[in-house]
């Protein structure tokens, strides 16, 4: 079913893709699949906005914001 909505919301090829938990409540392979799938999108230029608590998930994103009580705590680019 993730898949599915995530190929719901590229095919009209946006310049932005919003996710939030999108590795939530998924097996690890299935979570796997979909960072892949990420990372493909990610390559044709969509930009991807990322709401995780998973530092796995945060350390594949090109820049990482930390937000605490409404507060950016920490905003660092990477890779």
């Amino acid at each position: 079913m993730q898949r599915a909505a995530i190929a719901r919301a590229i095919v009209t090829e946006p310049l932005l893709l919003l996710a939030d938990e999108p590795t939530g409540n998924l097996d690890t392979n299935t979570g796997k699949s979909i960072l892949a799938l990420f990372d493909e999108i990610n390559q044709r230029r969509i930009t991807l906005v990322v709401v995780t608590h998973d530092e796995s998930v945060a350390a594949r994103c090109s820049r990482v914001i930390k937000i605490d009580d409404g507060m950016i705590i920490s905003d660092r680019l990477q890779k």
